[in-house]
């Protein structure tokens, strides 16, 4: 396993100079496995992801719209001490699909780059990066619009690349 990279300025602009790159990736995985390349990043992210702590970094609550289900508002009101209501009319909206979202970027919840929250933060934040996922290739198009801001997801990416044979050190074989 390569070293790895944490650094959210060195990650921009890495992330910048492999666009084409991964564009190219996407499609070489397109010819893989499905689920061969599941297998490969849950290994590749059991690895990385204890090593990197999301609470120092936060990007994605500067940048993510989270769906909330009634249940996670009702638990973060009881948390809060609040209704439901009142959640929904400081901190909540409609979507146009109909499911409620945080009503503004970054998260109201963010301190720092912290969740202040954190014990009642929602499913879709909990989950994120969503690399224990299957479809990871299907997916793949949403997840490198968060490789430049992740750095999970930015060394997972690198990592696999070298895994499936696509990129040894700096060569790319395509």
């Amino acid at each position: 396993m390569q070293s790895l990279i944490t650094d959210l300025t060195i990650i921009q602009q890495l992330s910048q100079e492999r666009e084409a790159e991964n564009d190219a990736f996407r499609s070489f995985l397109k010819n893989q496995k499905s689920e061969s390349v599941d297998e490969l990043v849950h290994a590749i992210n059991n690895e990385i992801t204890p090593k990197i702590d999301c609470t120092t970094c936060g990007n994605c609550c500067k940048s993510l719209m989270i769906n909330i289900n009634t249940q996670e508002a009702e638990a973060l009101a009881a948390h809060l001490s609040t209704t439901v209501e009142d959640l929904k009319e400081k901190y909540i909206e409609e979507s146009l699909q109909g499911r409620m979202i945080m009503n503004t970027i970054p998260c109201h919840f963010l301190s720092g780059t912290k969740c202040s929250v954190y014990e009642y933060r929602f499913e879709g934040c909990r989950d994120f990066p969503h690399l224990h996922q299957n479809n990871f290739s299907g997916r793949l198009f949403g997840i490198l619009m968060h490789y430049a801001m992740c750095p999970i997801i930015f060394n997972v990416v690198e990592e696999l690349k070298i895994q499936v044979g696509f990129r040894n050190n700096n060569e790319i074989f395509v």
